[in-house]
């Protein structure tokens, strides 16, 4: 969260007994401009920063001197490797300072995913030209029975992840990108109807109402206190918590950042251990609903046996290893029942970025697990209900 500088008005208003002239801005002290230094011999600093410290030293031989001595470490720096910004920079820069001195308002421990997902992507978007912009891809997912797709654009996918962000926005009674239009609308719908109100292909311009639309977000779950992650986002036909809804929302960011990398030829990492964690606990948790809708359409076993409420049933052990990994028991017969491992007919072994490959829609279900074991049907069931996850 970023906030400029305040100067008040200390001069006459125009018109009035007096006519005097407004004071121009202050400039940056010379103990903000010190601790620039280090960015701007990195040639890190925004245009504005850049300014200011290079006309303050000219003015201070001893910030000139200090300047000088950091360009030259600079230069002893190898330049044979990558000149880009690692993407998980600030990610590391943060946690190292919220290690150091928390932050006074927090971001909930539920929203630094999205938080961090937001600002990776945005960081490999800084630097794009038209040609990057308007890269074209095809956005994957699977329709409940075959993988689909959809060809965009890279500013296609930004106006993507804008207007199903917007559903968060609605929730918390901030401006919705799709205006008082949206409201009963699925993600996908959301999504075609503000593709078809731009009437032209979608530009770089779309970054900006991105990114300002995240910054929000955060801002204002960070500063609304507890009970605000039990708030219900509606998602068409079905709803979630806001907690869920911005973890979902981090998902998506991380999947379809990973699609414009790929449109451009650039490498993207996946989310820290911990955010990966919890995108798979929210998949492993959404997975009994989703497999209890599948056999509402005939596109699951029927269950076996009545599970009550809150007692353990049939349940497939879903082992996921490397990054992120756990353990899940999910539960077969019924969203109601618990999964348990002394009631475990199946086992499913994968790792970690490949299974929130098959959650995205990316990887077909017969080709996604590494290690199957016991019942086949409920092997299948439940990789196809991971799959069905996925949407546009």
């Amino acid at each position: 969260m970023r906030s400029g500088p305040v100067t008040g008005d200390t001069g006459d208003a125009p018109g009035r007994a007096g006519g005097g002239a407004r004071t121009p801005p202050a400039e940056p002290d010379h103990q903000v401009l010190t601790s620039l230094l280090g960015a701007w011999a990195l040639s890190a600093c925004s245009a504005e920063e850049t300014a200011a410290v290079e006309a303050h030293l000219t003015v201070c031989p001893r910030c000139d001197r200090e300047a000088r001595r950091l360009r030259d470490a600079v230069g002893l720096l190898h330049t044979d490797g990558s000149l880009d910004l690692d993407p998980m920079l600030r990610s590391r820069v943060l946690e190292g300072c919220l290690g150091r001195r928390p932050a006074r308002i927090p971001v909930p421990l539920w929203a630094s995913p999205y938080d961090a997902e937001t600002a990776r992507l945005d960081a490999l978007l800084r630097d794009f030209g038209d040609a990057e912009w308007h890269a074209p891809l095809r956005l994957k997912w699977f329709d409940g029975e075959r993988q689909t797709d959809r060809r965009t654009t890279v500013a296609g996918v930004i106006a993507h992840l804008l207007a199903v962000d917007g559903l968060v926005s609605a929730a918390l009674g901030l401006d919705d990108p799709l205006g008082g239009d949206g409201g009963a609308l699925s993600p996908a719908e959301r999504t075609e109807t503000y593709w078809a109100a731009t009437g032209r292909p979608v530009t770089r311009a779309v970054r900006e109402p991105w990114r300002e639309q995240s910054h929000t977000l955060v801002r204002t779950v960070s500063f609304a206190g507890r009970g605000v992650g039990e708030l219900s986002v509606a998602y068409g036909d079905f709803a979630l918590p806001l907690q869920d809804a911005l973890l979902e929302r981090a998902f998506e960011c991380w999947v379809h950042g990973g699609d414009v990398a790929a449109a451009v030829d650039y490498p993207y990492g996946t989310p820290a251990a911990p955010h990966l964690h919890r995108m798979i606990d929210l998949a492993a948790r959404l997975l009994p609903a989703t497999l209890a809708g599948r056999r509402r359409s005939g596109l699951a076993a029927p269950a076996r046996g009545l599970v009550t409420a809150g007692s353990p049933g049939r349940s497939l052990h879903l082992e996921i290893e490397g990054k992120g990994g756990g353990d899940w028991y999910i539960a077969l017969d019924s969203p109601a029942a618990v999964g348990s491992a002394d009631h475990t007919v199946a086992q499913v072994a994968l790792d970690g970025t490949e299974f929130c490959r098959l959650v995205a829609g990316h990887v077909p279900p017969v080709e996604a697990a590494a290690g199957q074991e016991g019942d086949r049907e409920a092997i299948s069931d439940v990789l196809f209900a991971a799959a069905s996850l996925s949407r546009l």
